[in-house]
């Protein structure tokens, strides 16, 4: 697999993680915080493996902006946050500057 795509899934893996933080309720709920912790470490795996051929900034800016974004859009699907023009907007720019990153490569 290409190293972009190990950054992908890397990006995916941060999203669940991400999310399941709020499913943990503190840590006090054993069966989403084994989850959790499960997906952070895939997550910092496949950031790893990325990071062995891309710059490291490139490599864990990119990982930020995927989880990042992500994690606002299922935020604001799954757990009714804020839909404002002015979230949409931000993730709209932090996307353009993850799609920036793979551009200047």
């Amino acid at each position: 697999m290409s190293p972009w795509g190990w950054l992908l899934i890397a990006g995916l893996f941060e999203v669940g993680w991400a999310i399941g933080l709020k499913y943990t309720e503190g840590w006090t709920r054993p069966v989403p915080s084994l989850a959790t912790l499960v997906l952070l470490a895939a997550s910092m795996y496949c950031l790893a493996v990325a990071a062995r051929a891309l710059p490291i900034g490139t490599a864990y800016a990119v990982w930020t902006g995927i989880g990042a974004a992500g994690t606002a859009i299922l935020g604001m699907v799954l757990l009714g946050e804020p839909r404002t023009a002015v979230r949409i907007a931000s993730l709209g720019l932090i996307l353009l500057g993850v799609a920036g990153l793979k551009l200047a490569r």
